[in-house]
């Protein structure tokens, strides 16, 4: 068993409930913060339990409100620098910011560097997330990054699915939304066994567009899982799942590892015949009863009895590409 004592765990706003199921995982209590805004807007966000000499976990996703709660964390980490604490590491299990990992147009700033420098620069000492949007963003920080996987997660969540329903294995078929998420749609079907695997060829005209061009593989008469990073407004869900309709797909599922779900995107997958929806708690927002949700509090809490014991991270657990 790890040893504990010298560790503090705290929650923002993002995450309360999960940062909850961490310290029961842990046995831990959760150290008291103060979030509080004044008049015209401005946050103050502070440890109220001694934190000197301590190893710090802050649990905090930067989801909506985006820019509010990145600043959150900002200020919440120079204040545990300030208080003295050994070293402040940063649970962020969805990543803010993380679609703009690259220049795409003249003119556009990479502001998933931009914000590993912003935390790098109040002083984290080491980063665990889940699932980032694309590898190279674990480059964009100097010191060590942990980018779990939630493959297993959702193969054991689908393999129970398809026996409740009847469904064999070999009927069906794991599909990429996109080129992007390839990876995510072989390593879940390498989960199912016998199942097969298509990839959705889209373009996107403009951001939050999705014009579905083909489908790549045979998904005629197969139940088909469409598994993807992020679901926003589900426009590149939607599509996914009409083409797949189109080609002649019995039935489509769909699981995400951050439900964003900005506007009426549930309200959208219903409409669209989606006969089961799952994400996971990195984002906290009520979804029931649209879709399901998979608890990653045992994953983040395993990680960190790793990081305190000095033992590697299972496997199965880390996302590789």
């Amino acid at each position: 068993m790890a040893n504990l004592s010298n560790v503090a765990l705290f929650s923002l706003t993002a995450n309360p409930k999960l940062a909850g199921e961490v310290a029961n995982e842990l046995s831990l209590p959760l150290s008291r913060s103060e979030v509080t805004h004044f008049a015209d807007g401005e946050v103050l966000a502070r440890p109220l339990d001694n934190v000197r000499g301590k190893t710090v976990y802050v649990i905090q996703s930067t989801s909506t409100p985006v820019a509010e709660r990145l600043m959150e964390l900002l200020i919440f980490i120079d204040g545990l620098r300030n208080a003295k604490a050994r070293e402040i590491n940063l649970v962020i299990p969805y990543y803010g910011f993380s679609r703009q990992d690259r220049v795409a147009r003249s003119g556009e700033p990479i502001t998933a560097k931009l914000v590993a420098n912003l935390l790098e620069t109040v002083g984290i000492s080491r980063v665990v997330t889940m699932d980032l949007h694309t590898p190279q963003i674990q480059g964009f920080f100097s010191c060590p990054v942990d980018d779990l996987s939630p493959t297993s997660l959702f193969g054991e969540y689908y393999r129970k699915l398809l026996k409740e329903k009847g469904i064999k294995s070999e009927d069906c078929c794991v599909v990429s939304p996109d080129h992007g998420s390839t990876h995510r749609a072989r390593d879940l079907a390498s989960e199912i066994p016998n199942s097969n695997m298509a990839i959705i060829d889209k373009r996107r005209p403009a951001p939050n567009v999705a014009e579905v061009v083909n489908v790549v593989g045979n998904v005629q008469g197969r139940h088909c899982i469409i598994v993807d990073d992020i679901i926003d407004t589900a426009g590149t869900t939607i599509a996914s799942v009409e083409a797949l309709y189109r080609h002649g797909a019995k039935t489509v599922f769909v699981g995400g590892t951050h439900g964003v779900f900005s506007n009426d995107a549930l309200t959208q997958l219903l409409h669209d015949k989606v006969g089961d929806l799952v994400v996971t708690n990195s984002i906290e927002r009520d979804v029931a009863p649209y879709a399901s949700v998979i608890s990653i509090a045992p994953m983040i809490a395993g990680i960190i009895r790793a990081n305190e014991e000095g033992l590697p991270v299972p496997d199965s657990w880390m996302a590789f590409y």
